[in-house]
């Protein structure tokens, strides 16, 4: 999961809180989506951090288990973060990731793990025809990703069409942004 971004649309004065960390239905916004991760039976899940220390957060709100990876190159970009999964998956000798956004609370279990029960080269959560996330990439096309920059698995997605197969979901792939998010949708 990719939870290493500044956050800036939330922030808004002096003293603002990480939307990470804003409370939402009682807990750290970021709690409910590594959670709903974890309760899918993914494993390992790995938590990708960089502009605020998750790791007490994770540690005190989300079942045992979770493992933080430390982005310190995350205001280059979510192609930094998603490099450090890689790397890790890499390492661990898996065969693919799924990947999905700390922001994003109401992504339920089942679009986890429906989107990990794929095979395909790349695999893209649908809700309502609509793609969203979590996506699963196969190793196969880990060197296809941006290396650098502000972008994911979206310029893979819509420069080989032929890798991709949408996996259709129930849930809300609504991601909180900005304070106005976290007020509409808690």
């Amino acid at each position: 999961m990719l939870a290493a971004g500044g956050g800036s649309r939330f922030a808004a004065g002096p003293g603002a809180a990480h939307k990470l960390l804003a409370d939402w239905r009682g807990r750290p916004l970021v709690t409910w989506a590594v959670s709903h991760a974890v309760e899918s039976g993914l494993d390992p899940v790995w938590v990708v951090t960089g502009a605020v220390d998750l790791e007490g957060v994770l540690r005190d709100g989300v079942p045992d288990g979770v493992i933080v990876l430390p982005n310190p190159r995350w205001a280059e970009g979510q192609a930094s973060s998603l490099q450090v999964a890689i790397g890790a998956a890499r390492a661990a000798g898996l065969a693919a990731l799924v990947i999905g956004l700390g922001d994003q609370p109401l992504v339920r279990p089942e679009a986890w793990s429906a989107v990990a029960r794929s095979d395909a080269p790349i695999a893209v959560a649908t809700y309502d025809g609509r793609r969203r996330n979590p996506v699963r990439l196969a190793a196969a096309v880990w060197d296809l990703l941006p290396a650098t920059g502000d972008q994911g698995a979206r310029v893979l997605i819509e420069r080989r069409p032929d890798l991709v197969q949408e996996v259709p979901c129930q849930g809300d792939p609504a991601d909180i942004d900005t304070r106005e998010d976290l007020l509409r949708w808690n």
